[in-house]
């Protein structure tokens, strides 16, 4: 299978296998109007299988959001043919409204304010700012 090589744009690679599509919709890539590739389970020596996203556009990214779905994501910022920038992602100590708090009685479900959660060990565990409930 050959996917042309994109001119200026975006490419997501080292995804997790079986994560591309939990990236595409997370970041609501569908809305974009620009062409979008997705490709699962491609062929990775150090991998073994991974999935990749290409974007033919430059737009602007929430990385936290990556770095929360797979902190192995590599992000390459493409222009006139050439990687010009490589982002390694690691786990943000945030997240602003990207996970929602699971206490009903959470002051975050009960008013107009953000969820927001804090990194509390490496191993991606994350607590409500509010009420200190781990996310699922």
């Amino acid at each position: 299978m050959k996917i042309d090589e994109i001119e200026n744009g975006i490419v997501f690679d080292h995804i997790t296998a079986g994560k591309g599509m939990e990236v595409y919709n997370t970041l609501h890539l569908e809305k974009l109007k620009c062409q979008v590739a997705i490709i699962q389970n491609a062929k990775s020596r150090k991998m073994g299988a991974k999935d990749i996203i290409k974007i033919n556009e430059l737009i602007d990214i929430n990385l936290d959001v990556l770095g929360y779905i797979d902190k192995n994501i590599t992000v390459n910022i493409i222009k006139k043919g050439k990687s010009v920038e490589k982002k390694i992602l690691s786990l943000p100590k945030t997240l602003t409204n990207v996970i929602r708090c699971s206490n009903p009685r959470c002051i975050s479900n009960n008013e107009d304010i953000d969820h927001v959660f804090t990194l509390v060990d490496e191993n991606g565990t994350y607590r409500c700012l509010y009420c200190e409930t781990k996310a699922k």
